[in-house]
């Protein structure tokens, strides 16, 4: 597209400036030159940099929207898997309890008093009364 200059094409515009410009004021000339380029090579890094910026956001977009997706993906089948079990109604359910004032339980009663028809760790009967001593045998 551009046409290529060479080594043979740059002698040839020097020659011409140095005879349209004159020797004096070439270097000025060639400063400003300078100056005029280095603002287009700033400008065109400016926009390159700008260009790359906007494709790096609209990739983070995109990887946003992928990750949102992928996250939904993953509650579903979790939040079905615990409707199927109950386990929101059993979260509701706790948490009604928890939220309501706990009523308090109610005094546990102390170890059972052997009654008449008690029975003993080992399966014998244990009467309330105290046991009658065994007779005496005399030899």
């Amino acid at each position: 597209m551009l046409p290529e200059v060479g080594v043979p094409e740059l002698l040839v515009i020097a020659a011409i400036a140095l005879i349209v410009v004159g020797p004096k004021d070439l270097p000025i000339l060639m400063r400003k030159i300078g100056r005029f380029v280095a603002h287009l090579r700033g400008m065109a890094a400016e926009f390159r940099a700008s260009f790359d910026e906007l494709a790096r956001q609209s990739e983070l977009e995109e990887l946003r929207r992928e990750v949102e997706a992928m996250r939904q993906a993953a509650q579903q089948p979790a939040s079905a898997a615990a409707d199927a079990v109950g386990l929101s109604q059993i979260k509701s359910e706790i948490e009604t309890h928890l939220s309501s004032e706990a009523e308090p339980l109610p005094p546990s009663p102390g170890p059972p008093s052997p009654g008449p028809h008690a029975v003993g760790p080992l399966g014998e009967s244990v009467s309330a009364e105290p046991a009658e001593p065994a007779p005496e045998a005399h030899p």
